[in-house]
């Protein structure tokens, strides 16, 4: 039914549903695809990704027909005039002043150009798809991002949980302790000062549970904001998560060889050295002659008077005129313009065969240093369950003796401090495995099974 309460929510929106959610317990899986939903800085980058697309579109635009309109109305206010000799029109000795042309045009068309070879042009289209790639790549990055961040975030906020868990167990002991205490102050068993080292005590765990309180809400601030969801929302973490970490914790670990072509990150720049070979090809492409087809239709008018004029006596020429042809461009010289841009992109070829070099190198050590990590952890947990199993097992010693007299307050209240330590170091180790474990899923580009 909780999981119901969720689903509604995710699909509906948060508005309204405040109540509801209050009472959901979030899973690890849940809080994940609820910040793949809602992430904000997620949906800029799917925004980047349909920018690409159009990009595509832009670019394959080059390849198909123009088509252009267009129209024009002359008034030739004053006419062009030439002097011509008077001998061709049989006066001889003599100049005579022609005007040429009539003072109104009006001209209406229609152009079509289509590119038969552009090398240029057929190199973008493959440049764009491409760039449509690398987007889809930086949406998968910034997914990976967000899952691993939520992942984080949420460890943390199951450890600082049981922090608190352990922390409440303490100050009821030590609310018993104090009122056993009293009563035997009263009754002249006790001293005072028995009875107020044991609230300093009570008042220091009393002080702790309210930081960890505060520590535990900026972490569920911190975790709504990564998440997309409103800070007026409320979660809760169910407690038993913890208790599969030291299960998975307590076997034996196998991790394969990172597949290095796996990583988001090493995608992406093997895609920039894609469009990088496919922008010097497009340089290249220069040199190569190009060729389109053009279509022109004109309707042409001309008058002594305005065109258009409604007056029986104006006497317009109405004429089409119609040309299909090819045009052809070959380069010549460009005073070495083009070479210039080849050798840049030679340069940033490199420079993004180096950048895939120390890339590799920082992936594989981040992918060996997490291993250690693990292994490191699983130790850890190991010494820090012995060390807190000890712990309980002095305390409820001690304190057996302390109800016999056998043990000072002093003996009780160290074993109960060293519990407390035991505790929060065995908690804190499992958080350290866990986000140890998140190293090496990240490292292998296994992010998003941690959605299933």
């Amino acid at each position: 039914m909780k999981r119901l309460k969720l689903t509604l929510i995710l699909m509906l929106g948060i508005g309204g549903y405040h109540a509801a959610y209050a009472q959901a317990q979030l899973t690890l899986q849940e809080a994940l695809k609820f910040a793949l939903n809602n992430n904000k800085q997620l949906a800029r980058t799917r925004m980047e990704e349909d920018m690409g697309k159009f990009k595509t579109q832009q670019v394959r635009s080059q390849a198909l027909p123009q088509v252009n309109g267009n129209a024009s109305y002359t008034d030739n206010i004053k006419l062009a005039q030439s002097l011509i000799p008077g001998d061709a029109l049989g006066k001889p000795d003599s100049s005579i002043l022609l005007t040429f042309g009539v003072q109104y045009q009006a001209t209406a068309g229609v152009e079509l150009n289509q590119e038969i070879f552009n090398q240029a042009v057929f190199t973008g289209l493959k440049a764009a798809k491409s760039g449509e790639e690398y987007y889809s790549l930086q949406t998968q990055q910034s997914e990976e991002s967000v899952i691993y961040s939520v992942s984080q975030l949420y460890y943390q906020l199951l450890v600082t949980q049981e922090k608190i868990t352990t922390i409440n167990s303490n100050i009821e002991k030590l609310n018993q302790l104090v009122t056993a205490t009293k009563s035997q102050y009263d009754n002249g068993l006790a001293k005072k000062i028995d009875l107020d080292r044991i609230k300093v005590n009570l008042t220091n765990y009393v002080t702790q549970r309210t930081q960890l309180l505060n520590q535990y809400a900026m972490q569920t601030n911190n975790m709504k904001r990564m998440m997309g969801m409103p800070l007026q929302s409320a979660f809760t973490v169910p407690a038993a998560s913890l208790k599969e970490i030291e299960n998975k914790a307590a076997g034996v670990l196998q991790y394969d060889d990172m597949n290095l072509s796996g990583r988001t990150e090493y995608k992406l720049l093997k895609k920039q050295e894609e469009l990088q070979l496919l922008q010097k090809k497009a340089y290249q492409a220069e040199y190569y002659p190009s060729l389109s087809l053009f279509g022109r239709y004109s309707y042409n008018g001309m008058s002594k008077q305005f065109v258009f004029s409604k007056d029986p006596g104006n006497a317009t020429f109405w004429y089409g005129a119609a040309a299909v042809g090819l045009t052809l461009r070959i380069p010549i010289f460009d005073g070495f313009g083009r070479r210039s841009k080849v050798s840049q992109a030679n340069v940033a070829l490199r420079q993004i065969n180096k950048q895939l070099e120390d890339t590799e190198l920082s992936l594989n050590t981040e992918y060996e240093n997490a291993k250690l990590q693990v292994r490191s952890n699983l130790s850890t947990i190991s010494t820090q369950k012995e060390n807190k199993d000890l712990a309980n097992e002095v305390y409820y010693s001690t304190q057996n003796n302390y109800k016999l007299g056998l043990a000072s307050l002093t003996d009780l209240l160290n074993a109960e401090t060293s519990l407390t330590d035991a505790q929060n170091s065995y908690n804190e180790a499992l958080l350290q495995y866990k986000l140890a474990e998140l190293d090496i899923i990240k490292s292998k580009g296994s992010l998003k099974q941690l959605l299933n």
